[in-house]
């Protein structure tokens, strides 16, 4: 019977991919993903039949996955990060009621850019994405403020897009009810990528036309400080 891989390739494909992703997709007859995510795959995917689509083609990827693996090939349908956080595993899970699906976790963009930042994810945190596509406004708002009021260290996807340019903005507004203004923040621009750019600011001097889908945002609690250019969140240890 063939299987369907749900792959999470990192945030910079080839080189931030598990050995598991990397056999997933070797084992693979038949790649299927947004075109630049295949890109990122580089020699991977070479003589392998490769579906692609656009942006928000995700549920077309999914079903030409299935179908597929219906016809008895071995397939991957790929996604950056991990493919179980803003990633392919939910909707597959949801479609494919009569195959054989294998997820494949893979290194998301928080940890990436964490990395690149210093330690700022070493205590509890949650992840917010700011796009309302599939989430109404008001509950992301909602989750923003409880978060905020909770200590939180919060990472924020998709804050800045061409139509949502204030989003972010009110986000920080929110964040600031709850957060000093002298909160570290840690945005990172193409995090694991070619041309990643790394900023450490503060909650209330953010610049946001630095900010853009391509961008993570990682917001201390009131614990983390900034030294030798690295973002630090105290896991608590008695040093």
């Amino acid at each position: 019977m063939a299987k369907l891989y749900v792959v999470g390739i990192g945030p910079g494909g080839r080189e931030d991919m598990t050995f598991r992703a990397v056999n997933a997709v070797k084992n693979s007859q038949v790649i299927v993903g947004y075109t630049p995510y295949i890109e990122y795959l580089e020699e991977l995917v070479e003589g392998k039949e490769i579906i692609s689509t656009g942006m928000k083609g995700e549920l077309e990827r999914c079903k030409a996955a299935i179908e597929s693996v219906k016809n008895g090939k071995d397939t991957a349908i790929v996604s950056t990060g991990d493919a179980g956080l803003y990633g392919m595993a939910g909707p597959i899970l949801e479609m494919a009621t009569d195959i054989d699906v294998e997820i494949v976790p893979g290194v998301t963009a928080a940890f990436s850019a964490a990395g690149e930042l210093g330690s700022p994810i070493m205590h509890d945190f949650c992840s917010i994405s700011l796009s309302d596509l599939l989430t109404p406004w008001e509950l992301i708002e909602k989750r923003i403020e409880k978060a905020s009021e909770a200590d939180f260290v919060i990472t924020i996807y998709n804050p800045r897009s061409r139509g949502r340019k204030k989003h972010i903005e009110k986000a920080v507004e929110i964040m600031l009810k709850h957060k000093l203004p002298s909160t570290p923040v840690g945005i990172v621009k193409n995090s694991g990528r070619s041309g990643q750019k790394q900023f450490i600011t503060t909650l209330d001097d953010i610049d946001y036309e630095r900010i853009d889908m391509l961008s993570v945002l990682i917001v201390g609690n009131s614990k983390t400080y900034v030294e030798n250019g690295h973002m630090i969140t105290p896991r608590g240890y008695h040093l």
